[in-house]
């Protein structure tokens, strides 16, 4: 279990990231979210010991990080946003000299990571000569030599091309079949494809923690009616916050409990009142529309606070 509590980082006057609190359990898959500039790298850095905070903790299965670091990056695997790679090394070369950092022999753990990776090809190729994509897997190489717990990727598909994207998305999801993953990004379809629960920051605080399956879950249902139906009708069903009229027998309803029960209970309203329902359907929400939902109330709560 991997657990940040109220980490902040200042530099001078500037605060990169605000007491952000979070606990990943053994085998999640989270995705760290949040435009550029939100503080996604410098909570990174600080949970992997890179960066020491300016106060707060990281602990893993209750070992603190700032007392034992070592013991806590041991079972931590780190793929930083940019890439510490030396140019003029082979693959094979980059690796040995990264296990033995480690304190690991090559010989035990090189030969598996560059499987895992899917390196075997560009083995005896210069770091220098690698395309960006090949220069992520050995990213990971190394973030995985030891075997890690944990693994915490910094934007691990950024200036891929869609192919390269897809490759690394694969190599993720098989990654988590043994380990504990956070990784950061920008882009949407990142987490729709491989987490399973999303951390929001913005302006260096976390804004939202929840998992995505209660992120997307629909809170509007469709209603198309054979014929006029008074609002009053729809907006007295339990469960419906608002009902909104699109035309043509078609309402927008707006709900706040089980989508289910609301839908069971729309339907018997409408024939109650012996209207024909063409169409009952739930508006599934997709997470590019709630991100954008959440920085719209944080500019909101902003703008009330100041005016205040």
């Amino acid at each position: 279990m991997l657990k940040a509590e109220g980490l902040t980082r200042r530099y001078g006057d500037f605060v990169a990231a605000r007491d952000v609190s979070f606990t990943i359990e053994s085998g999640e898959v989270v995705g760290l979210l949040g435009h550029n500039g939100a503080g996604k790298t410098t909570v990174m850095k600080m949970l992997t010991g890179y960066l020491e905070p300016s106060s707060g903790s990281v602990t893993v299965d209750g070992i603190n990080l700032s007392t034992a670091p070592l013991a806590v990056q041991s079972r931590l695997g780190y793929l930083p946003e940019s890439l510490p790679l030396y140019p003029e090394m082979s693959v094979a070369e980059y690796l040995a000299h990264a296990a033995r950092m480690r304190g690991l022999r090559p010989e035990d753990c090189v030969g598996w990571a560059v499987q895992e990776t899917q390196l075997q090809d560009k083995i005896t190729d210069r770091v220098d000569t690698l395309s960006r994509g090949y220069k992520q897997r050995l990213g990971v190489a190394q973030a995985i030599l030891h075997q890690p717990d944990i693994l915490v990727l910094d934007e691990p598909t950024n200036g891929l091309d869609p192919n390269q994207i897809q490759q690394m998305r694969e190599l993720i999801l098989k990654l988590a079949e043994q380990a504990t993953v956070l990784l950061s990004t920008h882009i949407m379809q990142e987490v729709n494809a491989i987490c399973s629960r999303t951390l929001m920051m913005r302006g260096g605080t976390l804004v939202m923690d929840k998992r995505l399956d209660e992120l997307t879950e629909a809170d509007t249902l469709k209603v198309r009616c054979g014929d006029l139906v008074e609002a009053s009708v729809l907006s007295s069903v339990p469960g419906v916050v608002a009902a909104q009229q699109q035309g043509n027998g078609e309402w927008l309803l707006r709900i706040d409990a089980k989508l289910d029960d609301v839908a069971d209970r729309v339907a018997k309203a409408l024939v109650e009142c012996s209207i024909a329902v063409y169409e009952l359907a739930p508006q599934v929400k997709d997470l590019e529309s709630v991100f954008r939902q959440v920085n719209e109330e944080q500019d909101e709560e902003q703008e009330n606070t100041h005016a205040a």
